[in-house]
């Protein structure tokens, strides 16, 4: 049974970063429809996956991490314009039948993903 999955971890602070925002698109063409929002916990997670079973489907998908909130509320941000405010990541989904996680790493002024397990 197929599910998609991320984390967020804080690199400057070496850490989870609890309290992220998170949503969750579908993608057709230049057509972003949402269909989940969520918000990771203590541990830098989602409470469950952002996708499971059936409602997984082959095709275009968009993370949308509210990053800017999160380091403000953190102390790592002023109140002024941030170089990371919301981060997009863009993924495939090839076979719903697997598991595809989708991590962040974050710092005030870089980020990165990779597919996980």
């Amino acid at each position: 049974m197929g599910r998609l999955s991320t984390h967020v971890l804080d690199t400057a602070r070496g850490k989870p970063a609890a309290g992220v925002k998170i949503a969750l698109y579908r993608v057709s063409g230049n057509s972003h429809r949402k269909i989940a929002e969520t918000m990771t916990n203590a541990d830098g997670r989602t409470d469950a996956p952002l996708l499971t079973g059936d409602d997984l489907k082959e095709g275009q998908y968009e993370l949308v991490f509210f990053a800017g909130d999160y380091l403000r509320a953190s102390g790592q941000a002023g109140e002024g314009e941030l170089f990371l405010d919301q981060i997009p990541i863009r993924f495939g989904v090839p076979d719903a039948s697997q598991h595809y996680h989708v991590p962040l790493l974050i710092s005030p002024f870089a980020y990165s993903t990779y597919r996980g397990s």
